[in-house]
């Protein structure tokens, strides 16, 4: 059978299957037990995929998304994030847009802390998104920044989709890790200068109001109480992988103890705090670790059917631009995004562009970064991206999808803007990688 006949058969069975709405991990187990029953012998296949299911979720990578999740999760149920958010409300002064560059920095920092997107939301979004409106935002400026920081978590470690990703295609979590920091940090300034000149030529969107006076003594000693404290976490996971004293998994559990240890301090650490996070974290590790077994399967089915190698040789024998098969490859995932979580596309694509990649000798932390860049695209983009759902869900009983879908597209666009500079200008996020020890 011809490789493109046997990649059409493997692809349109899956998408058959999830347009059922059977659950993605089940999808991808049923059309690899029916693959590899069908190409690799039988039974004696079967079991080649059971124990290939097994050694794919016992590595010591994986480590780090468990942890990375619950010290997202002890964040959440302990309340700090809010602390914090009040304190960096009462830091900044008057500017165009106040709120919004307020939901941007809040974001910024809950990404260095938690790594979960829709946690971000949720908590931005019910804590802002009632006094914008209050203070007269109007929907685009009130939603729109909620939803463009939101996806910082992908970006900025620790960040758990960045060690799947890593884990998928085979690359070094460190060095995705670490080169997330600076189109992390692009992405918020952009979104920053996005509100501020939008809020300057259409004061009528974010009207000004007055800011109460508070003192500089005040400003100091909220700041020393709850937002320096938080630069021990981020050592404790960013600062001691880039100085090479620990591997991003022992990072993780250290980032854990640290916020354990913060929490404590605050006094909010308690048996609740610790069953919420422990069961939420459970809950959300067994599907991602399901679906990890599962793609790491549907890879190992491609490259044996011929399908992987089949299509690096046709993509070889084009008449295009290595780089234009780059962005042809960020147009298909965020043609996926609209439609797919995160990890699903992940697991549709990885499998099927890391050969491609590492055939035309592209950095492949350089293009994990931009596969992350676009992932994090598709968790804002329309109509099924997650962290549209979550703002609806937390926004005003007035809010339509619409106005949620209107919201995101500015800052959709500031995330095209940041892809097209790591296109043109890889060694940018590859700098802080490159100045990692060990």
């Amino acid at each position: 059978m011809e490789w493109w006949l046997v990649l059409i058969c493997i692809l349109g069975s899956l998408i058959v299957l999830m347009a059922t709405g059977m659950p993605v991990a089940f999808c991808f187990l049923l059309v690899n037990m029916i693959g590899v029953y069908l190409l690799m012998g039988g039974e004696a296949g079967l079991r080649i995929i059971a124990l290939s299911m097994f050694e794919s979720v016992a590595l010591f990578t994986l480590v780090a998304v468990v942890m990375f999740m619950l010290m997202g999760q002890i964040m959440f149920h302990s309340g700090m994030a809010i602390n914090m958010i009040d304190t960096l409300d009462k830091l900044l002064g008057r500017m165009p847009g106040r709120l919004g560059v307020l939901a941007v920095a809040g974001g910024t920092l809950m990404a260095t802390l938690s790594g979960a997107s829709m946690a971000t939301t949720a908590v931005l979004g019910s804590q802002l998104v009632p006094e914008m409106e209050r203070r007269g935002y109007k929907k685009p400026m009130s939603l729109g920044p909620i939803l463009g920081s939101g996806g910082l978590s992908i970006m900025i470690p620790p960040s758990g989709q960045a060690v799947i990703l890593s884990a998928l295609a085979g690359i070094s979590v460190a060095g995705v890790l670490i080169g997330g920091i600076v189109p992390g940090v692009l992405m918020a300034f952009f979104y920053s200068g996005y509100i501020v000149l939008r809020c300057w030529l259409q004061p009528s969107i974010a009207p000004s109001y007055k800011v109460v006076s508070i003192p500089i003594s005040e400003k100091l000693i909220t700041t020393v109480k709850y937002v320096l404290p938080l630069g021990f976490i981020v050592f404790m996971v960013i600062g001691i992988i880039f100085l090479g004293v620990a591997t991003p998994s022992e990072a993780a559990a250290t980032g854990v103890a640290g916020t354990l240890i913060l929490v404590a301090c605050y006094k909010k650490l308690n048996r609740q705090v610790i069953k919420k996070s422990l069961w939420s974290t459970l809950r959300t590790v067994i599907m991602v670790l399901f679906i990890f077994a599962a793609s790491k399967t549907f890879s190992e089915l491609m490259a044996f059917s011929g399908a992987s190698r089949g299509l690096v040789g046709w993509i070889a024998s084009l008449q295009i631009s290595p780089i234009q098969v780059v962005i042809g490859m960020m147009v298909t995932i965020l043609v996926l995004g609209m439609f797919m979580s995160t990890v699903t596309i992940m697991m549709i694509s990885l499998p099927i562009f890391m050969p491609v990649i590492n055939n035309m000798d592209f950095n492949p932390i350089w293009f994990g970064l931009l596969v992350l860049l676009a992932v994090e695209m598709s968790v804002t983009s329309p109509p099924f991206g997650l962290t549209l759902f979550v703002m609806k869900g937390v926004a005003p009983a007035d809010t339509t999808m619409g106005d949620v879908y209107r919201s995101a597209l500015p800052f959709l666009g500031c995330d095209l803007i940041v892809m097209a500079l790591i296109i043109a200008f890889p060694a940018m996020p590859l700098w802080l990688p490159s100045l990692m020890r060990g």
